[in-house]
């Protein structure tokens, strides 16, 4: 198995630290608001890599971090928290609206077929190991106190632009924002005390002061607390490599002495028009509201799957439709197998298996699939044998069809419609069509005779 190492800026074969097993940590979700499709394709892709490593027989333990306080407005460790910020605005407790955004959150995880993480770890939870992995940057010299928090001095990680390829003299010469107390100005808040004029909902006692953890080092404490200080896979989205992802390494490797990571994988963005959506610009959508506009949550995980991982995606509902009716075109045509044998399928999962090993390649392994439904060297069995397989890491529910019971009347007038074609009557046949198909149904002739299917 062979996946692209952010790391190494290279396709590398997928070792693991332990045999047969696999740490991977996912950067989840701040639950101030509900989560767009944008971050959603980013779960499919992690969802894609957990179901392939559990193909290949690793045993899988995956984290996924839950934020649910120290994630500022600002990545300059400025502006407002923004589940503070959130429970203003809606007048409710930070912890209510956590809570009621994960809610919706796990239930868009069940829509698109995500498998849940093997622990959901919210970050008010871990306040104790985030305190700890401080004191020991503090204890080895790698913070310093302003007067609204404890930081990371960047300059005394030598390694600290590596990851991103960061030219950090170019930043410093080019910098539009001030930096106020900061020493440089990649530097980022470990510990942000609580402003002295305000009461925050979320605060806690600390060596430091009242306040409460910067966003980063959340990551650091949990994935290592449940996956030890080195381990096998992080992914995220590719927005984090720049700041969260090099600020976790940077304070994690600073603390341990050792490598945090050993292979970092990264998805590209989804597009709308061109341009990277997020939830502060709007226009994207949720997954209930494609809903609302008939659009089942697979059709988007489907088109998803039409592209690598690693390369922008562009949202259109146009796109979506074509996802929609190739999704529903495959259904159709798996409905229609019949019950022979007579091929090899060692061919079909080979092909299947160096695609999806080959750095997640999903349009190939789609393709493959389409090939499996359309061969004449293969009868209906070994077809849906291979589908069943397949859809172990494609998770589209390609073979949850829902059996229609079909009226009598309706059986009643395609058995007349057959007679008619036995005895040639094809203007009979015709018009029984016809009448069928204002009954809402539509009758198709092939080799193994007259299919019906329900008009949608």
């Amino acid at each position: 198995m062979k996946i692209y190492n952010t790391l190494s800026r290279k396709l590398e074969e997928f070792k693991p630290i332990k045999k047969n097993e696999a740490g991977v940590y996912s950067c989840g979700p701040t639950v101030y608001w509900y989560q767009h499709i944008g971050n959603l394709r980013t779960y499919i892709f992690s969802d894609i890599l957990r179901r392939v490593l559990e193909h290949n027989k690793f045993k899988v333990k995956q984290i996924m971090n839950v934020t649910d306080v120290g994630h500022l407005t600002s990545d300059a460790d400025e502006g407002e928290d923004k589940m503070e910020k959130a429970a203003k605005k809606e007048g409710k407790k930070a912890k209510d609206i956590a809570n009621y955004y994960l809610k919706i959150f796990k239930e868009d995880f069940k829509k698109l077929n995500i498998q849940s993480p093997t622990k959901w770890t919210k970050a008010s939870e871990h306040i104790k190991e985030q305190i700890e992995l401080i004191k020991k940057l503090e204890e080895k010299k790698f913070t310093y106190k302003t007067s609204d928090g404890i930081y990371f001095d960047t300059s005394k990680f030598p390694n600290y632009a590596k990851f991103a390829k960061l030219n950090i003299e170019k930043l410093e010469a080019g910098k539009r924002v001030e930096i106020r107390e900061k020493k440089n100005k990649t530097d980022f808040a470990l510990w942000k005390f609580s402003p002295k004029n305000e009461k925050r909902q979320q605060e806690w006692k600390s060596p430091w002061g009242i306040g409460f953890p910067g966003w980063h080092i959340e990551c650091s404490a949990m994935s290592m607390k449940y996956l030890g200080e080195n381990f096998d896979i992080h992914t995220g989205g590719e927005d984090h490599i720049t700041i969260h992802h090099t600020n976790e390494i940077a304070q994690s490797e600073a603390s341990t002495d050792k490598k945090f990571v050993n292979y970092w994988v990264h998805g590209a963005f989804l597009l709308s028009k061109g341009k990277k959506v997020s939830k502060s610009k709007g226009g994207l959508y949720t997954i209930s509201e494609l809903e609302e506009l008939n659009y089942n949550p697979l059709d988007f995980r489907y088109l998803c799957l039409t592209t690598k991982y690693r390369v922008p995606l562009n949202f259109t509902l146009e796109a979506l439709d074509s996802a929609k009716n190739s999704l529903e075109k495959i259904k159709n045509k798996i409905q229609e197998l019949n019950d022979t044998s007579k091929g090899n399928i060692k061919k079909y999962q080979k092909e299947f298996l160096e695609s999806i090993n080959q750095d997640l390649n999903m349009p190939k392994a789609l393709a493959v699939l389409q090939e499996v439904i359309k061969t004449n060297k293969l009868g209906g069995k070994e077809k849906l044998s291979l589908i069943k397989e397949f859809d172990k890491i494609l998770a589209l529910d390609l073979t949850k069809i829902k059996k229609e019971i079909i009226p009598k009347e309706i059986k009643e007038l395609v058995k007349e419609r057959e007679k008619a074609r036995k005895k040639k009557k094809w203007e009979l046949s015709d018009k029984l069509r016809n009448k069928i198909n204002s009954l809402g149904y539509d009758v198709k002739d092939t080799k193994e005779g007259q299919k019906l299917k329900i008009l949608k």
